[in-house]
């Protein structure tokens, strides 16, 4: 078992508290390594150093900044296997997507880097003579990131990728059930020599060390990736500073198959889509409606593909396709929900039950039989449940599909170029993937809309969540 520690201006730390959280892995319920329980007090030192730091941070050329940023990236890289061992280890990841997750990482830094030289302001036409206005884009200040456990190290790189890259200091707090890759990533921080206090970390429980960020009159925006209950929890407590807040929450992401799609392709981009990460992705697909006259076709070939999904520990089953649920509170949770499916009328036709005694896995499941109406269609499941609806016309498809709070990713499944844009345009949600599996490209810019969340990240409508506008009306009244 590992003591981890915070890591709070260029030090590493323990917690003034004196107190420990464990950290379990799902796969076998053993404890793995504890986190200090940070306190306030930790996280008022950590946006401190991170003020101080700002201030030399943003004055340093963008290119100089990048040279860190590539850096750390080259520091992965050579601990590439450490970290997808830790992802595999405390979050339940497969080996696959554990690796995908750390060379998106490596590759997110280097990517945010280019940013160096893109950074543009504006020459605005003024109207008055001898007149010239200038908007700069400037560094918001100190950003607070709070991480989530689902992609837990691909969302440093996410949220201090842009806030370095844009000027900013950073103060990260990783989720107390997967902290361990966070405190690891220190030390590749400490070792290419980042000034003290540009990025910090502190762990710690959300609901004193999350809320001591958010509530903070020195944090310039609070960038949170979690469910929507945290995020109400986030704004409320920026509120009486009016501080800027990003949020990426749930999702309840429609999959529409038309009767002209490619099934096969349909079926496999679904699959992957619903059991990634073991269901535990915001942007999975969680309802599939397809069209009646293919229906039968298309849920024969998702039943087939579910059944065959392997299931196992990541760390001993090298390609299991799916791992564990991240704790118990999550497989209670797809439980419950599964049950109250059921005794709504719906029907399963393969998997809906927990595998063995010993960590959380639960069977890939398939269930039809689904009315709009119901819970598990409205309800963000975040397990690898898929509920089938089927529909009639695509006025029907749209109205059913937008009938939720959420509002972040869907996906279209057609051969028909006016189907898939009538449907893109009418969709209420940030992303729409047209015939592919729902995953975003980092330089696009992942945002919902409802419950789904404010903002968003990734590219450079990302980078410039981390920036704020400076105009400068210069009269330099030369000809008099």
């Amino acid at each position: 078992m590992k003591d981890l520690k915070m890591y709070i201006n260029g030090k590493f730390v323990e917690s003034r508290s004196g107190k420990w959280i464990d950290v379990l892995n799902p796969s076998t319920e053993e404890i793995t390594s504890r986190q200090p329980e940070g306190t306030v007090k930790d996280v008022e030192e950590a946006i401190d150093a991170a003020v101080e730091a700002q201030k030399k941070w943003a004055k340093l050329p963008a290119p100089q900044r990048a040279v860190y940023l590539h850096k750390m990236a080259d520091g992965i890289r050579a601990n590439f296997d450490k970290f997808q061992e830790i992802l595999v280890r405390e979050q339940g990841k497969t080996q696959a997507l554990a690796a995908t997750e750390v060379g998106v990482t490596v590759t997110y830094f280097d990517y945010m880097a280019e940013f160096a030289r893109r950074i543009e302001g504006e020459i605005i036409q003024s109207d008055a003579p001898n007149e010239t206005m200038m908007l700069f884009k400037e560094p918001i200040g100190v950003a607070a990131g709070i991480l989530p456990w689902n992609f837990p190290f691909f969302l440093i790189a996410r949220k201090a990728g842009a806030a370095l890259m844009a000027g900013c200091t950073i103060v990260l707090k990783p989720s107390q059930l997967t902290p361990e890759n966070c405190c690891e990533f220190c030390k590749i921080v400490d070792e290419v020599g980042l000034p003290a206090g540009v990025i910090n970390v502190v762990t710690g429980k959300g609901s004193v060390v999350g809320h001591a960020m958010a509530s903070s009159p020195k944090i310039g925006i609070v960038s949170l990736t979690g469910s929507v209950e945290a995020g109400t929890q986030i704004m409320q407590a920026a509120a009486p500073n009016i501080t800027k807040v990003s949020l990426e929450l749930g999702g309840k992401a429609p999959a529409i198959v038309f009767p002209d799609a490619d099934l096969e392709l349909a079926a496999q981009a679904i699959l992957e889509s619903r059991i990634g990460n073991s269901g535990q992705i915001c942007n999975n697909a969680e309802r599939v409606y397809v069209h009646k006259d293919v229906k039968d076709e298309l849920t024969k070939l998702l039943v087939k593909k579910f059944k065959a999904v392997k299931v196992g520990d990541p760390a001993i089953v090298k390609d299991a396709d799916m791992g564990p649920l991240v704790e118990k509170r999550a497989l209670e949770s797809v439980e419950a929900k599964v049950e109250n499916a059921v005794k709504q009328g719906a029907r399963i036709l393969c998997g809906g039950h927990r595998i063995g005694t010993k960590g959380y896995f639960y069977e890939a499941t398939v269930m039809d039989n689904i009315c709009q109406d119901m819970d598990i269609v409205h309800k963000e499941t975040f397990g690898p449940v898929l509920p089938i609806i089927e529909f009639n016309d695509i006025d029907q498809v749209i109205g059913w599909a937008n009938d939720v709070e959420y509002g972040l990713a869907s996906s279209v499944f057609t051969k028909d170029i006016d189907t898939a844009t009538k449907v893109c345009r009418e969709l209420q949600f940030g992303e729409t993937y047209i015939n592919r599996m729902h995953f975003e490209a980092i330089q696009g810019f992942h945002a919902g809309i409802k419950k789904s969340g404010i903002g968003g990240a990734d590219g450079k409508h990302g980078l410039e969540e981390y920036l704020v506008t400076h105009v400068v009306y210069l009269d330099t009244h030369y000809d008099k």
